[in-house]
């Protein structure tokens, strides 16, 4: 018996480590379209709910359904950046046109800084070193907008089929999870919860984002301020320099065409205000929408970001409360009750 039970337990080792090394392969190879899935993953939670009741209740065609979602998807991501493109474009090519009258604004922005610290901004050697760098971030940006892409034909090839499978998909993960189905609740309810809160927060803070930066521009007498602060809460949605994108080329303009306290009470009022506010809003609003404790909210962005680059804004604070979520289940499963009373004292 002892032989049949060491052999039972070899196996099982055997069994687990050969599992853990396909996921390892598996991540390793599949981790440029990682956003893709943790997107596709989160889009399922967010409307798995309403899904269900069109299918299950109102008899809705399952793959009609899924496409229809897929659709409105679609729509809701590119509706705020075609606005942003059409708005900013003739910008940009206003730019591209009038180098040389951009560059004498630089210039002369670089001037009025080097004559009240000392410091030069722009010398020959940074802008040729600056030239350069932007050289090469062209390529790279063509790359990252093939990753983006891509990851988006995954996002939606995914959502599809957890839409049309996701009760079969469900009960399966609920079989192969090795914890008590209360602790499998325990996950499954902190899971939809910290994506529920993150997921809905963050166009709620682009929002505030926007609005006060807008509400800036008004104030230090920006031309059309409304469109600026659109284009400002859009290019929040990317994390801590999204903002400044937009609101420190405005400040150079307003400093290179001479409206010298304009331009400081703008860039006072845009680091100080449109560049905190969001971190405020996010502390308060994911604290009422799930109950989530600022510290998880900012240890779980920081690492979430560095993991999975934009969408770890979600992901990172869920890694954060399964961490502590997995030792109170780790303690559930696996110590007695006495031990419980003794770790309580």
């Amino acid at each position: 018996m002892k032989e049949i039970s060491f052999n039972n337990r070899l196996r099982q080792v055997l069994m687990i480590g050969l599992i853990l090394f396909l996921v390892i392969v598996f991540i390793n190879q599949l981790y440029i379209f990682l956003p893709g899935i943790l997107g596709g993953i989160t889009l399922y939670i967010l409307t798995r709910k309403l899904f269900q009741q069109l299918t299950l209740e109102k008899k809705w065609n399952k793959s009609a359904t899924a496409i229809l979602f897929i659709f409105c998807s679609l729509l809701i991501i590119s509706i705020p950046v075609y606005f942003s493109v059409i708005m900013i474009e003739p910008k940009i090519n206003s730019l591209i046109n009038n180098q040389e009258a951009v560059m004498q604004g630089v210039k002369t922005f670089s001037d009025k800084i080097q004559s009240t610290t000392g410091f030069v901004l722009f010398s020959d050697k940074n802008t040729q070193a600056i030239s350069q760098k932007i050289s090469a971030f062209i390529p790279s940006l063509i790359n990252s907008t093939a990753t983006i892409l891509t990851n988006l034909i995954m996002l939606f090839f995914l959502l599809y089929y957890l839409l049309v499978s996701g009760k079969e998909i469900e009960k399966y993960l609920n079989h192969i999870i090795p914890l008590k189905s209360e602790n499998v609740d325990k996950l499954a309810a902190e899971t939809i919860l910290m994506v529920k809160a993150n997921a809905l927060g963050i166009p709620i803070i682009c929002i505030v984002q926007g609005a006060f930066a807008a509400l800036g521009y008004l104030l230090f007498g920006v031309q059309e301020w409304g469109m600026w602060g659109f284009v400002t809460g859009v290019f929040a949605f990317f994390p801590l320099v999204g903002t400044m994108i937009i609101w420190v080329p405005l400040v150079i303009y307003l400093y290179s065409t001479g409206h010298n306290y304009t331009a400081t009470g703008l860039m006072i009022y845009s680091f100080v205000v449109t560049g905190n506010v969001d971190y405020i809003t996010r502390l308060g609003l994911l604290k009422k929408m799930g109950n989530v404790h600022p510290m998880i909210t900012v240890l779980g962005v920081i690492v979430g970001l560095k993991l999975f680059g934009f969408i770890g804004l979600i992901f990172g604070p869920l890694l954060i409360s399964y961490f502590i979520i997995l030792i109170k289940i780790y303690i559930n499963e696996f110590t007695t009750e006495k031990e419980i009373k003794d770790l309580g004292a």
